[in-house]
């Protein structure tokens, strides 16, 4: 390392790990929030009180403990999951514009859920993130497998282009199924929308400990993804193995969007905003954009939320929608950029 390249990573690495604290408190101070914000607004003294002294005789407490908290906790671990799942698929495509659902995996879990529940019966919940990965996982071969047949091999662009495509293909499965069962629309029809309020936090014993080792497998690969991202040949020219490594991280990708989308359905551009917000602060090194997108990502969610939940009462917006109207601007800003 030259002369001059020293102080530049030292001070790059202090100000990576300076914003660490800010953004836990930040996160801190959006969850407790959450929790305070509703139809019935209560002090944050109340809420740190349920929190850290439960008493289930007094009315707030109950709200906060059973009602309040679980979907804070499902939004912290939602939002974790999609960011981080983006930032990992950016790097391994090389593609800005990759995320979960634009690249097909989205759609492919949420078809699989409704698929098992309307033509195979399939309703227990501890079978959903199964059924899920399973339909993440297909779609992204399908994804792949068709990006590959177009002239010039899976490209950002055919990789994109054929994402769409399955995408929209698989929505219009789900929109002929319900309308041949009323009874799956029924049931489905907001969750569909990506959905917090009304999710039973017992799903997240299920899910929960394959995505908290996804969680911390992705930050572990996460060096070896800044080497990927230089290229294949530059990768294994410094001894990675590319094959290997692609496949741990797509199952990582899989295992993080299967469970996000179990929990709380497909939402969308989290994965895709997330990681260029964080790119501002640390740059182009994967070591810190992971795991700063799973930071950013919860307090996102969980900001994102408060707003769903705030902005018409005494009604709420589907989490999903709110992250549709913030997130497709952004998008389109940088499919110009990258067209320029």
């Amino acid at each position: 390392m030259s002369d001059m390249a020293a102080p530049v990573a030292v001070q790059h690495k202090l100000r990576a790990w300076s914003g660490v604290p800010a953004l836990l408190a930040v996160l801190v101070g959006a969850f407790l929030l959450h929790i305070a914000v509703g139809a019935k607004p209560l002090p944050l003294g109340t809420v740190i009180e349920a929190l850290t002294d439960f008493d289930p005789g007094i009315f707030d407490h109950v709200i906060v403990q059973n009602l309040r908290l679980p979907r804070a906790v499902l939004a912290v671990v939602v939002g974790a999951s999609l960011a981080l799942a983006g930032a990992l698929m950016q790097g391994v495509t090389r593609n800005p514009l990759a995320d979960p659902g634009l690249l097909g995996l989205t759609a492919g879990a949420a078809s699989a859920v409704v698929v098992a529940h309307s033509v195979f019966g399939v309703t227990a919940m501890a079978a959903t993130p199964w059924i899920a990965m399973a339909g993440a996982l297909g779609a992204a071969v399908l994804v792949y497998g068709i990006s590959r047949l177009v002239p010039g091999g899976a490209t950002p662009l055919s990789m994109t282009l054929a994402g769409a495509a399955i995408s929209a293909f698989l929505g219009t499965i789900i929109s002929i199924i319900h309308l041949l069962n009323q009874d799956t629309f029924e049931t489905l029809r907001v969750w569909l929308t990506g959905a917090l309020a009304g999710r039973d936090i017992a799903l997240l014993w299920y899910v929960g400990p394959p995505m908290l080792a996804a969680l911390v497998a992705g930050i572990l690969l996460a060096p070896r993804v800044t080497v990927l991202a230089m290229g294949d040949e530059v990768a294994q020219g410094l001894g990675v193995k590319t094959g290997v490594l692609k496949a741990q991280l797509l199952a990582v990708v899989v295992v993080l969007t299967a469970g996000a989308v179990a929990l709380a359905g497909p939402l969308g551009f989290i994965g895709l905003v997330i990681p260029h917000v964080v790119r501002l602060y640390v740059g182009s090194d994967y070591r810190w954009i992971v795991p700063y997108a799973a930071l950013v990502g919860a307090a996102y969610l969980v900001s994102v939320d408060i707003v769903a939940r705030v902005a018409i009462p005494p009604r709420e917006i589907s989490t999903g929608i709110i992250t549709a109207l913030a997130g497709a601007p952004l998008f389109v800003h940088l499919v110009r950029r990258r067209t320029r």
